[in-house]
């Protein structure tokens, strides 16, 4: 698959999109704190409450780890331990649960906690591809009923460090909540010299096959 394509979308355009929202069959709960997933379902016109589980990450991903656990394995452990955690207190509901890791050659990044460790990051990542992996798993009843990991390769070329630290500097607040320290959807596209992979699975969310199951299994309208 070649470099992708980024859309652009006028503003007009998406508050129109937002406020059609399909009949759901059945009510759905996305069990993320996520805004940019939460955004990608509202545009594609899905009802839904949004439920943020408590949970260890660190710990279940170190656990994991320690078992010589895939990195694929690992997403789809930290995206099904959300979901199961809302989906046990509500029944009769369609919980979505997802999570994302970024593998580089084997070694997991989670989110910076500060910015040394978002330069020590960005550092690791200049020449190297590396890989995002996107889980989402759905239960219905409290019961495991679908699941998907869809993957992404980016290949991040050279910068200057007097650039690196002014990037990260002007982008702090919004690139702390991200793994591997930078957003694609902002500045972050900057950093990159190839992408491979679909754009949704890059927010964190796989949207169009998660769209594809819902509507196969009557949640949406076809």
């Amino acid at each position: 698959m070649g470099a992708i394509l980024f859309p652009i979308v006028i503003p007009q355009i998406i508050r129109r999109i937002t406020l059609r929202v399909l009949h759901m069959t059945q009510p759905i709960i996305l069990a993320s704190g996520s805004s940019i997933r939460a955004t990608l379902l509202r545009n594609a016109g899905l009802s839904f409450e949004v439920a943020v589980p408590k949970v260890d990450e660190d710990s279940l991903k170190a656990s994991l780890l320690a078992e010589a656990a895939t990195p694929r394995d690992i997403a789809d452990a930290l995206a099904e331990m959300k979901c199961q955690k809302i989906a046990a207190k509500t029944p009769g509901h369609l919980v979505i649960g997802c999570d994302q890791v970024l593998d580089l050659n084997g070694t997991l990044l989670s989110k910076p906690k500060t910015t040394e460790d978002a330069h020590h990051q960005l550092r690791a990542l200049m020449g190297q591809t590396h890989k995002l992996l996107s889980a989402i798993v759905v239960y219905v009843d409290a019961r495991p009923v679908w699941r998907h990991v869809g993957v992404a390769k980016l290949t991040m070329h050279e910068m200057s460090e007097a650039w690196l630290a002014d990037y990260i500097d002007r982008n702090w607040d919004s690139i702390r909540h991200s793994v591997g320290s930078y957003k694609l959807e902002e500045e972050g596209v900057r950093l990159f010299s190839r992408i491979e992979g679909d754009y949704f699975t890059i927010l964190g969310l796989p949207l169009l096959e998660l769209l594809s199951y819902l509507t196969r299994r009557g949640t949406l309208p076809s």
